[in-house]
């Protein structure tokens, strides 16, 4: 019998994952998607749903440090450029 290649479909999206990130950058604790409500009990817990999603869309950091909420941090080198990711 034949080994089957199975598809894992989550039931994360990415306007699920910018509506969340959305609230915490407005320090809210209830975020709204389509049809939807969330109210979170504190920023921990959104910033953990918040990484949970991320790497079930495997969304990678690719550079840099950590911002403020988990964001890639740029840095400014110098007036005319950034020194941050590409």
């Amino acid at each position: 019998m034949p080994c089957e290649k199975k598809t894992y479909q989550s039931g994360f999206t990415v306007a699920r994952l910018e509506a969340l990130e959305g609230a915490i950058a407005e320090g809210v604790m209830t975020v709204r998607y389509s049809d939807k409500e969330v109210t979170y009990r504190s920023m921990s817990e959104m910033l953990q749903a918040r990484d949970l999603i991320r790497r079930a869309l495997g969304i990678k950091k690719t550079c840099g440090g950590r911002g403020l909420f988990g964001g890639v941090r740029i840095t400014a080198k110098h007036s005319k450029g950034l020194d941050g990711c590409e």
